[in-house]
């Protein structure tokens, strides 16, 4: 029987499809506070152990990393959640990863793979991007992000933990965030255009991303975890494809079946990334990892699932906040 693999944040966003990805396999644990993330995004799947907390607190930490092989940490909060929070933000995305690291060196666990972010690059110097692009966030989220990564390689370095760091980019699909701090672009565009209202574009749309459907992100970091080859090294997980915010408003409202919807602009962003194209090379030489749903078919697959899920379009309309860097507890 194959050894438990923990995910921690696994009710969330990405982890939640890790869960399903991993479970097909051997059993799954899953910690998570629920902040962001839902219980209901792993309801129903089969062999998943979930306990409900936070990685901060050092004895639940402890129990639920014992007997466990790999451990797959995603736990953060997000790079909207760390404008008007950013000591609520390092506190989770740092010092949450430095809890996790010792720990799982006390517990001698087989692999660390700690998810991180292309947030971590700011805007594109060069591109495509490949690992060794500087690193010049522009967040305290992306700056937290960076700071696990750099306990992560330490402790590869110094203990000899057998870790792995990767670098999703802009990953979307099911059980996306539209809601809250947690908002993020194209599932705020399906929402509105579902409710018949233009996406909204903050500043002049130019700036571009690199979108990567949920499940190749997933796959990726799962083969972080037993390729033997990505021990100690950091690597990008992206699509390799570089659109617009507005070519991608227009994408969505064409795949939701709203061409008509133009979008409206709105102010710049604080701490906003202008430029992110990935070079994810290294995950195909280390991980035989390649994306392999487009953008489009993932927006379709997107709208589907949605379709499947009944979702209430008006209650997400309500949920959507625009300025979203904006709210305060």
């Amino acid at each position: 029987m194959a050894a438990t693999a923990l995910i921690i944040g696994g009710a969330g966003f990405i982890g939640s499809s890790l869960v399903r990805l991993l479970a097909e396999s051997g059993p799954v644990r899953v910690l998570d506070d629920l902040s962001t993330g839902r219980a209901e995004n792993i309801a129903g799947v089969a062999d998943v152990d979930f306990v409900e907390g936070s990685l901060l607190d050092d004895d639940l930490l402890a129990r639920t990393m014992r007997d466990v092989g790999v451990v797959y940490h995603l736990a953060c909060l997000g790079v909207r959640h760390s404008i008007p929070h950013p000591l609520a933000n390092h506190e989770v995305n740092a010092l949450g990863t430095l809890k996790v690291l010792e720990t799982a060196r006390g517990l001698t666990v087989d692999r660390v793979v700690y998810c991180s972010t292309s947030e971590v690059y700011g805007t594109a110097e060069r591109v495509p991007m490949d690992e060794s692009h500087p690193t010049w966030p522009h967040t305290v989220y992306g700056g937290s992000k960076l700071a696990g990564e750099a306990y992560t390689r330490a402790y590869h370095v110094t203990y000899g933990l057998p870790a792995v760091v990767i670098r999703p980019f802009n990953a979307f699909g099911p059980r996306s965030h539209h809601e809250g701090d947690s908002g993020e672009v194209i599932p705020k565009f399906v929402v509105r255009a579902k409710n018949g209202l233009p996406p909204v574009v903050f500043g002049d749309g130019t700036q571009t991303r690199d979108f990567t459907y949920v499940d190749d992100s997933a796959r990726g970091i799962a083969a972080a975890g037993h390729r033997d080859e990505a021990v100690g090294e950091t690597i990008n997980v992206g699509n390799g494809n570089e659109i617009t915010v507005l070519e991608l408003a227009s994408l969505v409202t064409d795949v939701v079946g709203r061409p008509d919807l133009e979008p409206v602009h709105d102010v710049v962003r604080p701490g906003d990334v202008l430029r992110l194209y990935s070079d994810s090379s290294k995950a195909a030489a280390l991980l035989d990892w390649r994306p392999q749903v487009s953008l489009r078919d993932g927006l379709t697959r997107l709208v589907a699932w949605h379709d499947e899920q009944g979702t209430d379009w008006a209650k997400a309309l309500s949920e959507d906040v625009t300025h979203n860097w904006e709210l305060v507890p």
